[in-house]
């Protein structure tokens, strides 16, 4: 298997975007989750090799204020919905037409927020989301916040400390994540109307940390669920992830 390549493109504002890159053929543009990277939730665990081996070009954007993507601390760089505007500017700049799309969490909501936005993938990846998590993100949005606001000082029997310190590994500017946060909105379920393309849910048995996904496939005109082990954080870790993400888009 090739190793992976990394490029720039601009988003919004002119944002330098991390992009990595592996395999050949059918584009498949993957989204990681808040807090993390493309390197963690797609390359660290094998799930892009494994989906570059069924015959994919994997394409891993590292979101505006993660990994090794501008994190600007200005707030005119994070107008509403930034993050779609960054997707729809990287679309743009491979020259993508025909394309898969997915995402974990964060980026399952960016893309979802990006296909009612117009962007049209013959297929769509939600993991680790539910259907709570995208129409009452306002409550999710707050848990994030206080942690950003509490960060550094949040004790240990605290449920926000595994939080606290995954931004902190991950290296994550808490100024640049409060104005990333800020900047996104959640989605009605009449926007699902415009989700038409077969879409695979796919969350661990003991994650509902967004809600339910059964609820969220069956509000989706072609939405099927996959469950595979593990809880919000631990499922990414599990090949199943891969295996699920490459079955569905071969289909």
């Amino acid at each position: 298997m090739s190793a992976v390549d990394t490029e720039f493109v601009e988003g919004f504002g002119g944002a330098k975007l991390a992009v990595h890159r592996i395999g050949a053929g059918r584009p498949l543009l993957l989204l990681h989750g808040l807090f993390s990277s493309a390197e963690v939730n797609w390359i660290k665990y094998g799930h892009a090799a494994l989906i570059a081996e069924a015959g994919f070009e994997v394409i891993m954007p590292d979101l505006r204020a993660h990994g090794q993507s501008a994190a600007p601390q200005e707030p005119g760089a994070y107008p509403h919905d930034v993050l779609v505007t960054d997707l729809q500017a990287v679309v743009r700049a491979l020259g993508l037409s025909d394309y898969d799309l997915g995402g974990f969490s964060l980026g399952a909501r960016t893309s979802l927020k990006g296909v009612i936005a117009g962007l049209s993938p013959r297929r769509l990846v939600l993991g680790g989301m539910g259907l709570e998590g995208l129409v009452k993100w306002g409550g999710r949005s707050a848990f994030f916040l206080d942690v950003i606001a509490r960060y550094g000082t949040i004790p240990r029997d605290d449920p926000a400390y595994f939080a606290q310190n995954f931004m902190r590994s991950m290296k994550i500017d808490p100024v640049a994540a409060r104005l990333l946060l800020e900047s996104i909105e959640g989605a009605g379920i009449e926007d699902f109307a415009a989700v038409t393309m077969p879409t695979l849910v796919v969350c661990g048995t003991e994650d509902r940390d967004n809600g339910s996904p059964h609820a969220l496939a069956e509000e989706l005109a072609q939405g099927v669920l996959a469950e595979i082990p593990g809880t919000h954080m631990s499922c990414v870790t599990k090949r199943e992830l891969g295996v699920e993400i490459a079955r569905f888009l071969a289909a």
